[in-house]
């Protein structure tokens, strides 16, 4: 007699409930959208490589954005921005994306920080990325060429390494990884870091860093391995043994590299987006700002397209024909409607969450009182 067979069902499942949004990028375009969907009462989730080295982040002054009307930094506007989506419940964490899984449902999103899931995934990386440039990188990619000392720095725990850059985030990673190794060469072809003065003093009080200012990078070497690295600075060449080599280097591509092929690109690898919701080809998944490459790069055109995904995202989980405002009055509240003269313009609608909850939601827009 043949003995019971035994079935053991394991369901790949993420610990706690998923985020209603996952917005990829702490740029204009992302914290925009973030201030949309947690105002929309969505489980909003904000992941952000770094909050000072997007193209607003590294921006010294802004004059032109609609409501500032003295000039103000890029970092200044960020922080504003980043304050009111926290301020309405999104979620901000720093960390970078590594990989993701947008083809299943509750879409997947690695990072730095953990494995995060999400009903949709709003993309705003930006077009800062770094394309590998200098001899021997490209080859030795994840053989000790990293971008990523969160991720990588514990396994060069006692050697020597390198860090090439000079932005906050480069600074950032110099003092991460150097809990880990012997002594770091941190490399950047300026004088003096373009990163702020903060990053830079605390920097420079880590003992087992060797500073290379005004020097360039020529070769990356290994058989299999990074070896060490040839440097160029005041005309005369330099070979350091280095076991890894950190890069953070802008450039200006769009940053894509975690998608693995699951989201369409135009011939220029920027995101393919309908114009008008901003879905790009994988239902439930937006791309936003600089990431799309836009003719026009300003800051407002980035936060409108935000909030244009966020409404998007917000019509695609509660199944609606239509996108709308937060404060479109779609069907008469419980005590009566308020009259349109009112200095208070409010409305209350039903709205549907993803659990099938339905429950009323009241939303208040000051305005002028109508003239006569």
């Amino acid at each position: 007699m043949l003995a019971p067979l035994s079935l053991e069902l394991q369901l790949d499942l993420p610990d706690e409930e998923p985020y209603d949004v996952v917005i990829i990028g702490g740029g204009p375009a992302g914290l925009t959208a973030a201030i949309y969907a947690a105002r929309a009462k969505l489980k909003t989730l904000v992941l952000d490589k770094h909050p000072r080295t997007s193209a607003l982040g590294m921006t010294r002054k802004i004059e032109n954005y609609p409501g500032i009307p003295k000039p103000i930094s890029g970092s200044e506007l960020l922080d504003i921005f980043r304050s009111q989506a926290i301020q309405f419940g999104a979620e901000y964490i720093q960390a970078q994306v590594t990989s993701v899984d947008l083809l299943k449902d509750p879409k997947e999103v690695i990072s730095s920080a953990g494995t995060f899931y999400g009903h949709t995934v709003i993309i705003a990386t930006g077009a800062m990325g770094h394309k590998p440039s200098i001899p021997g990188e490209a080859e030795l990619i994840g053989r000790g060429v990293s971008y990523c000392a969160v991720c990588d720095a514990p396994f060069f725990a006692g050697k020597d390494v390198a860090v090439i850059g000079d932005n906050d985030e480069a600074l950032d990673e110099l003092e991460f990884v150097g809990k880990f190794v012997k002594s770091v060469y941190f490399i950047s072809p300026h004088r003096e870091p373009r990163a702020s003065a903060q990053s830079f003093e605390r920097a420079k009080k880590l003992p087992n860093v060797v500073w290379l200012m005004g020097t360039r990078v020529t070769a990356i070497e290994g058989n299999g391995k990074v070896t060490g690295i040839t440097v160029e600075r005041e005309g005369k060449r330099e070979r350091l043994p280095v076991s890894g080599v950190f890069i953070y280097l802008v450039g200006a591509h769009p940053v894509t590299d975690f998608l693995n092929g699951q989201i369409e690109l135009t011939p220029q690898g920027c995101i393919r987006v309908d114009p008008e919701t901003k879905m790009t080809n994988v239902p439930g998944v937006f791309a936003v700002g600089d990431v799309t490459c836009k003719e026009i790069r300003q800051v407002v055109i980035a936060a409108a397209e935000g909030a244009v995904a966020a409404l998007e995202a917000e019509k695609f989980l509660r199944k609606r024909a239509k996108a709308r405002s937060d404060w479109a009055k779609t069907e008469s509240p419980p005590n009566g409607s308020v009259p349109a003269q009112s200095k208070n313009l409010s409305s209350t609608e039903i709205v549907s969450l993803p659990s099938g909850e339905r429950r009323w939601e009241h939303f208040a827009l000051k305005r002028e009182a109508a003239s006569d």
